[in-house]
Formats: C-alpha cells, sequence, structure tokens
C-alpha cells in the first residue's frame, strides 16, 4: 500500500518550514487517502487534541508533532462513506480551548453552534437537499394556537406545498423540533424538491416547536394531548386534509424520537405512521443505570415499561440511525421490539453521528416510503 502522504512528510530529510507550507496547501485538512483520515494543525501548544463523538474511536484523539516543526498530525480509520463531525483542542498550560479547524472550511451547523465535518470517500451531500431553480417552492406560513394542554400559546409553522388546491385532500407531517429542521436539515427544500421530483406525494407539515424540550419530549402527557387533541383537529379544520390516521405521520429525532413514539403510545390511532432518527429510546435490562442522567429517567421509564409490554402504537414506523452514535445499540434493539408489535418498520443504518446533516441525508428515504409519490412506479 502507498505510504500516507503525512508519513511521506516525515521521511521528507529536508523538512523545513516552506516544505509543510507546501504540505498544507497542497493538501490541507482531513487528508483522506482509502479509508485513512489525517487530521492537521499548526500552531503552538502543550497538547492538542482532535474532538469528536465518534463511537469507537478515542476521544480525545491525540495529535502528534513533527519534530522541528509546528505541525501537528493525527491519523485514524474512517471507512468509505463515512461522515464525521468534529473540532480540535489545544491546551496551552492550563487553559483548554476547543474550536473548528482552521485548515478545513466545511462546517455543519446546529442550536449549538457549528463543527467541521469530515467526509470519507463515497460521501456525497444528496443532491435533493440543495435548492432546485426548477422545483416550484412551496409556502411557509406561521400560525398561533392557545393550548389547554400546556397551558400557553404555542407557535407553530405550515408548510403548503407548490401547486397547493383547496379542493383536494392532502397527508399530515407533524415535526417535531420543526424550525429546527428547517434551519438545520433543510426541510423545506427537501420537500420542494422531492415532491417536483415525484419522490413523495405533495403534504402538509406542521413544523412545531417544543417549550422545554427535554421535560416535553421525554413521555410527557400534556404535549401528546396537545398533538392528538388540539393541534391535529385545529389543522384539520383549517386545511384540507385526508381524515384517516394512514394519512397522518408523527416525527422526530433525538428526544424528539421519544415524544413521538411516546405520544402515539398515548393516542393509538391518531397516527399511522411514525418517522424517528436517532431516537433516544434509552433502557436497561436490570437496574437504574442508565448512565443518562436525570433528564433521562422519564424515557427509560417509558421504554423499559413499552418493552416489557409492547403495543401496535401505529401501522409503519421508519428509523434511522447512525453506527457512530452512541444511541445505536437501543435503536437496533427497538427494531425487533417493534415488529414483534404488530408495527412494519423500515430501519437503515448510515456511516453517521447524531447530528442535522445525518437526519437531513435520511429524509428522502424516509418520506418516499411512508408517502410515495408517483415515481415509486419507476423505482418497483
Amino acid at each position: 500500500m502507498r505510504k500516507l502522504a503525512i508519513n511521506q512528510l516525515r521521511d521528507n530529510p529536508a523538512l523545513s518550514p516552506e516544505v509543510v507550507t507546501q504540505f498544507v496547501d497542497k493538501h490541507r485538512s482531513p487528508i483522506i487517502e482509502g479509508q485513512r483520515a489525517t487530521f492537521l494543525f499548526r500552531g503552538s501548544a502543550d497538547e492538542l487534541f482532535v474532538r469528536h463523538r465518534v463511537v469507537g474511536l478515542p476521544d480525545p484523539l491525540p495529535m502528534k508533532q513533527l519534530p522541528g516543526t509546528d505541525l501537528w498530525a493525527a491519523t485514524c480509520d474512517l471507512p468509505a462513506g463515512s461522515r464525521v463531525e468534529y473540532q480540535l483542542e489545544t491546551r496551552r498550560g492550563e487553559h483548554y480551548e476547543r474550536f473548528n479547524d482552521p485548515l478545513n472550511p466545511r462546517v455543519a451547523n446546529s442550536p449549538l453552534g457549528s463543527s467541521s465535518v469530515c467526509a470519507g470517500e463515497g460521501y456525497h451531500i444528496p443532491r435533493w437537499t440543495r435548492p432546485d431553480h426548477e422545483a416550484r417552492a412551496g409556502e411557509l406560513s406561521e400560525h398561533h394556537i392557545r393550548s389547554k394542554a400546556l397551558r400557553r400559546d404555542q407557535r407553530y409553522l405550515i408548510y403548503t406545498p407548490a401547486r397547493f388546491n383547496t379542493v383536494l385532500r392532502y397527508p399530515l407531517l407533524v415535526v417535531h423540533d420543526g424550525p429546527e429542521y428547517v434551519q438545520f436539515a433543510a426541510m423545506r427544500t427537501v420537500l420542494d424538491n422531492l415532491i417536483h421530483n415525484l419522490d413523495i406525494a405533495p403534504m402538509v407539515v406542521a413544523f412545531v416547536p417544543p417549550g422545554d424540550r427535554l421535560r416535553e419530549y421525554a413521555n410527557f402527557a400534556p404535549h401528546a394531548r396537545f398533538l392528538a387533541r388540539e393541534l391535529v383537529p385545529a389543522i384539520e379544520e383549517r386545511y384540507p386534509l385526508v381524515e384517516t390516521s394512514g394519512s397522518r405521520c408523527l416525527m422526530g429525532s433525538s428526544f424528539g424520537g421519544v415524544a413521538a413514539v411516546s405520544t402515539a403510545y398515548r393516542y393509538p390511532g391518531v397516527f399511522g405512521s411514525l418517522l424517528i432518527q436517532s431516537a433516544s429510546l434509552v433502557f436497561t435490562d436490570i437496574g437504574q443505570g442508565h448512565g443518562g442522567g436525570p433528564v433521562f429517567d422519564p424515557v427509560v421509564k417509558f421504554v423499559n415499561k413499552y418493552r416489557a409490554k409492547p403495543t401496535r402504537l401505529c401501522d409503519r414506523m421508519y428509523m434511522s440511525c447512525g453506527i457512530y452514535e452512541p444511541l445505536i445499540t437501543p435503536n437496533r434493539s427497538m427494531v425487533s421490539v417493534f415488529r414483534e408489535a404488530g408495527i412494519t418498520v423500515k430501519y437503515e443504518e448510515n456511516r453517521d453521528g447524531h447530528n442535522w446533516d445525518n437526519w437531513r441525508d435520511r429524509l428522502q428515504s424516509g418520506l418516499s416510503w411512508l408517502f410515495p409519490g408517483p415515481q415509486k412506479y419507476v423505482y418497483e
């Protein structure tokens, strides 16, 4: 096998600052060579690390300084098709600082900030996640509802597809963490493109933000009552929807996935399908040592109860999870539990982590399976 570029540099007998500069300018960071990724940094520090949330790799991943230079490097495995997010961390004395990779312009955004992106060979951002000038844009409007269950005014966004026609009837998709899906998963663009490409049926989508997210999404009865008894009837009164459970889908990622499952559990028959991504369905087989902290206590209690006596909370369920995230094990375990309850489950894994780009990249697969458009006949 060909020697890695960083090792060729180490073996260079004329390792001058100019040579290092030429190397960095040529390769940037990270360097992807087959199934290996090499991270680079130039500067002074007592220690330097690559920080990430990739299960299976050391975290932090220590970087080593090339003798006689200001160049630091660390190499790790990165199988084809992988996509991971990371930052760098320096230690200077007792001071630690974490930041995005200055040699890598590629970043991903989330409500917590941004991270650098390392993409392995074979990974490509799906074309249908980017704006397409040929796809007509749907409309996004803001609405408010007074919720007795939540005891507050609740804001939500409604997406109606291009060529929306009040004579027709549409399926309804309700999305937890709705504004975040619009902002960080490009979901409005995705819907426009998938509808334009006939991959999915035209639909009405409600993007719903949480209040106290970790509390309301952790099997919280008022939240479930708000969705099933207040929000869905209000939307059905305002928009021409197919008023059957098979045409209603509840969606969420992470804690939002827990909220989707627990709501369907409390109100079976309201939502015919669920779309859950990297759901935080943490459970214990013995004891209470789930390791997630107090916010996970109600989640674990609910999932343990459901696993002990599974029920058919919907007809169909699409599940996805990244194999590099800690939630991969509970998600894998729950697939058989849902299937044994009589739910038709489509489950997909991918080489990514717990992040919005991962969830964005799975939207076409999930939505086209649950709400296929005319293009399904071409696929079949």
